[in-house]
């Protein structure tokens, strides 16, 4: 099997190729390849996964190159984890928000909105490229906004695809670590969608042990949301969601709380560019052949196994369950058949397929249906060239701008990111 990952210059790439070399013989793994548009890093990473690969595995053949077609070309899976423009382009994305006074994140709010027009037409793109060098391929996306940039490639893509995110990997495996078991052992009610999410019930080894968890989470949190340190969950607010929340759900519960914090810290994109030049000068070292431990600060805990476990299972036909970008199909009443949704999917050979659940709360729903008009008509922004589409995007976010800001904030999107917006840049 040929494994494909574009964007392979991306400081992620050593976590993910350890997974693959992992799950070699699951996967039949014989050739994997990293694309990039940039030379400089690939040289640095395709030598280092050269030298895993080497290490762990010689029968794999690893290459790299800046061609894309002849980068996926007969490939079984291809991995997507571009970021268009680059880390200078997430900070313009940050700066953005918090030059109007709101959240400043890259996939949140007006931020998450820049990032997925620059985003979109790229990927759809690619995919059309993939469809003409591997007609049989599966695209996994972990392309941030994942969710969003998964809707625009299965209503306008033209290859099989699977959204990715490391958190629920992630929350299975703290709570595999919790009960002493292995994560296949975890099962997750998951509903929504990338980055808003709500895991509802929790089984471990087939026994519900939701309210063991929710208890235990309510004791690692503080009573009350601290004034100046990052926002974190409160123990009544638990109380009141009565689920896990996704981390990322505090931008839209303490939107206020975390105003005030980026207003005194500086951005992540600025953190994360720190955390990648050390890296990159670690994986520069021609004695290094194992991924770095500080890799872990880069975030993204879990990546590999998520991408790498997904695979080995489809390639398989395991039958395991898998919290995933996919369309919802049915699996959550009341939303669309053709939406994506995150939430638990059977895996087959031919990909997962979303696990029926319950329907969402009230609650819950209203705020999933307004973030999915949100992608919906950012989607059709990014694929059309809709200017009209975008401005009601950003009037309709609930972190978006007020009625009267959506033309300034627009105007500032496409002056920061001009060049980048395809056919929005006409």
């Amino acid at each position: 099997m040929k494994v494909s990952v574009i964007g392979g210059g991306s400081t992620y790439t050593p976590e993910l190729v350890d997974g693959l070399l992992r799950r070699r013989d699951e996967l039949d793994l014989s050739e994997l390849v990293l694309v990039d548009v940039d030379a400089s890093r690939l040289a640095v990473l395709g030598p280092l996964a050269a030298r895993m690969a080497e290490r762990q595995a010689p029968e794999v053949s690893v290459s790299w190159g800046l061609d894309v077609a002849d980068g996926v070309r007969d490939a079984r899976y291809v991995v997507s984890q571009i970021r268009v423009g680059g880390m200078e382009a997430r900070d313009r994305d940050e700066q953005l928000g918090r030059e109007f006074g709101l959240i400043g994140q890259e996939t949140v709010g007006v931020g998450g909105f820049a990032n997925a027009l620059r985003t979109i037409p790229v990927a759809l793109r690619l995919s059309e490229i993939i469809d003409d060098e591997a007609p049989d391929a599966t695209l996994f996306n972990f392309t941030n906004p994942a969710g969003l940039v998964t809707e625009a490639l299965c209503r306008h893509g033209h290859v099989p695809t699977v959204g990715l995110c490391n958190v629920p990997w992630s929350t299975k495996a703290e709570i595999a670590g919790a009960f002493g078991v292995a994560p296949e052992e975890v099962d997750l009610d998951t509903v929504g969608l990338n980055h808003l999410t709500w895991t509802r019930r929790i089984v471990v080894a087939g026994v519900d042990r939701t309210d063991e968890v929710l208890t235990a989470l309510r004791g690692l949190v503080g009573k009350q949301l601290s004034s100046d340190g990052e926002p974190d969950w409160t123990r009544d607010t638990i109380g009141l969601l009565g689920a896990i929340p996704n981390y990322y759900l505090l931008y839209y519960y303490e939107t206020e709380a975390w105003l005030r914090y980026q207003s005194t810290h500086p951005t992540r994109a600025t953190e994360v560019m720190e955390i990648e030049a050390r890296l990159l000068e670690q994986y520069a070292d021609p004695e290094l052949s194992e991924k770095p431990a500080e890799l872990d600060q880069r975030g993204g805990a879990y990546y590999s196994e998520a991408a790498a476990a997904l695979m080995a299972d489809m390639a398989t036909d395991a039958g395991t369950v898998h919290v995933v970008n996919l369309e919802n199909r049915g699996a959550i009443p009341g939303l669309p058949d053709d939406v994506v949704v995150e939430t638990a999917a059977v895996v087959t050979s031919n990909g997962p397929v979303a696990r029926p659940t319950a329907p969402l709360r009230p609650d819950v729903d209203a705020l999933v249906r307004t973030v999915k008009d949100v992608e919906l008509l950012t989607v059709q922004a990014a694929a059309e060239g809709d200017e009209e589409a975008a401005r009601l995007a950003l009037l309709t976010h609930p972190l978006g701008p007020a009625a009267h800001q959506v033309d300034a904030v627009w105007d500032r999107l496409r002056e920061v990111h001009a060049g980048l917006l395809g056919k929005l840049d006409a």
